[in-house]
């Protein structure tokens, strides 16, 4: 996400781990965009892979994309447990939260 204008740069649906984190930064690697701070919930997957100039931790950075992530809970009621709609399956998950995003953060009509 972009901290000054809160538009999603690129996005990759997992835990936090060091895998999720690589996938990510593979991702950003290929929009050749030059970042210039990392903000963090002080995960030790980001310790580990970010240089420790650009890395901030806090959550005095990190409430836009948490709110962020709270509309797409309440909007998207796949990734609450105790819905009749909640999907086990991954791929799933990655697929619908994929078209919300697409939806939400660029505008893309589905039909």
């Amino acid at each position: 996400m972009n901290h000054k204008t809160g538009e999603n740069i690129a996005h990759v649906f997992g835990t936090h781990e060091h895998e999720i984190l690589q996938k990510l930064l593979d991702l950003l690697s290929k929009l050749k965009i030059e970042i210039e701070a990392v903000f963090s919930d002080d995960n030790i997957a980001h310790h580990d892979a970010i240089p420790v100039n650009i890395l901030f931790t806090g959550k005095r950075n990190t409430w836009r994309i948490e709110r962020k992530h709270l509309t797409f809970r309440t909007r998207l009621k796949r990734l609450a447990r105790k819905t009749i709609c909640y999907s086990k399956p991954l791929d799933i998950h990655e697929i619908v939260f994929g078209l919300l995003i697409n939806v939400l953060e660029f505008g893309c009509k589905l039909f």
